[in-house]
């Protein structure tokens, strides 16, 4: 799989090991930044890896900084975009199965790097289960399409 990779300056330090371990599994991965602890605006790197994935030329994205969060909020304002913050390894699955979720962000100062590894994989391991929840995803890109 083609993978967008991006992170801010709370994510940089677990940056270098996911990415290794995404190519491991066989992955491509793209670097969207950052490369460095200096303080950056989180917005602008989950909008370059959502923008990726939105227009096909990546498969999923995975953004990684403080808490998940603004990097999720940031990067569902690109239309396409289903972005979860996963802080959990359980909860991965949920997001690709019942959300078909192409954007996983995730926590570097409350979640370790072995934890999300394990995130990354559940997560780009499950497959959309479709049925009951592609008509609630339906209605998800028909409201994005509608109010942008």
């Amino acid at each position: 799989m083609r993978i967008a990779f991006g992170n801010d300056h709370a994510g940089f330090d677990q940056k270098a090991e996911l990415v290794e371990y995404l190519k491991s599994l066989g992955h491509e991965v793209t670097d969207y930044g950052t490369d460095s602890s200096d303080r950056v605006d989180y917005p602008d790197y989950a909008f370059k890896v959502g923008e990726a994935v939105a227009a096909g030329d990546q498969d999923f994205g995975i953004l990684v900084c403080g808490t998940g969060i603004g990097m999720s909020i940031a990067a569902n304002k690109v239309r396409g975009i289903r972005a979860a913050n996963v802080t959990m390894p359980d909860v991965a699955p949920f997001a690709r199965a019942h959300n078909n979720a192409n954007v996983l962000t995730l926590s570097a100062r409350y979640v370790d790097v072995d934890t999300n590894k394990l995130i990354i994989k559940k997560f780009l391991e499950t497959e959309f289960e479709g049925g009951r929840h592609e008509g609630r995803v339906n209605k998800i890109n028909a409201l994005d399409e509608e109010r942008r």
